[in-house]
């Protein structure tokens, strides 16, 4: 790292300890991955090589193009999910970060007919409505459930359209936001969202005509505005930073 520009490295940092964070919290195992889109070219991204988030470090950041092909592998095994970041990279020009989730209280929101939209205030960057893509609507021949070429990555993208997430049937999720913090949030957010969603579904067992209250359009896009907010984000950063072991500087 140490021939990059200030810039690239510091990103490259925050992809670092996106990865711990997310592995820290429960949003990915040990499997899923965060990417980010190179600050100085923005027709390239940076991804780990397949390891576990929470194990990564810096020599283990590949730089790809759009296409998911590898600048400097070195003898590095990629993802073999990689596609899902370069086509979502090349179909929105605002996303600066991809984070594919394994959270698995997601799963059964994927597998049945039930609705994940924002229901706390701390989830609202996921929005009123997250779609759920099926691999099988495109696919119905494929007999794989991953994101392993470039078709099935458009068809992932088209289905997450301008939105911030989408969920993937039997799988996880992807999220996509205009910054690395801004995504390690989302992520975060959808998942402690759906254990609320859920929990909250139970309450209604037996108690006739009790329903679920999630956010309006109104306060989504209000307390999106707080959580985005360079005070917001860089306090909720800095809380999950230390919890994945980065000190706050002094």
């Amino acid at each position: 790292m140490t021939d990059r520009s200030n810039t690239i490295q510091n990103a490259l940092r925050d992809l670092i300890i996106a990865n711990r964070i997310l592995g820290r919290e429960g949003v990915v195992d040990a499997f899923g991955h965060i990417s980010i889109r190179h600050p100085e070219n923005p027709g390239r991204y940076f991804l780990a090589r397949s390891r576990s988030p929470e194990l990564v470090e810096d020599d283990d950041l590949i730089e790809f193009d759009l296409d998911s092909s590898a600048i400097d592998l070195d003898n590095r095994v990629p993802y073999a999910e990689r596609f899902i970041h370069g086509c979502i990279y090349r179909a929105r020009a605002d996303v600066m970060s991809v984070c594919h989730s394994h959270a698995h209280v997601l799963i059964p929101f994927t597998i049945v007919d039930a609705p994940v939209g924002a229901v706390w205030v701390m989830a609202s960057s996921i929005g009123e409505h997250v779609p759920n893509w099926d691999i099988r609507d495109d696919f119905p021949d494929e007999k794989t459930m991953l994101v392993v070429n470039d078709a099935i990555g458009r068809s992932l993208a088209n289905a997450l359209g301008q939105g911030p997430a989408c969920l993937m049937r039997g799988h996880g999720a992807v999220i996509g936001t205009s910054d690395v913090k801004r995504t390690v949030l989302t992520s975060i957010g959808l998942m402690l969202n759906a254990d609320m969603q859920t929990r909250a579904h139970l309450l209604t067992l037996g108690r006739p005509g009790a329903k679920v209250k999630a956010l309006s359009a109104a306060e989504v896009e209000s307390t999106r505005g707080v959580l985005f907010s360079p005070l917001g984000t860089d306090r909720a950063w800095e809380y999950f930073a230390t919890r994945a072991g980065f000190p706050p500087p002094k």
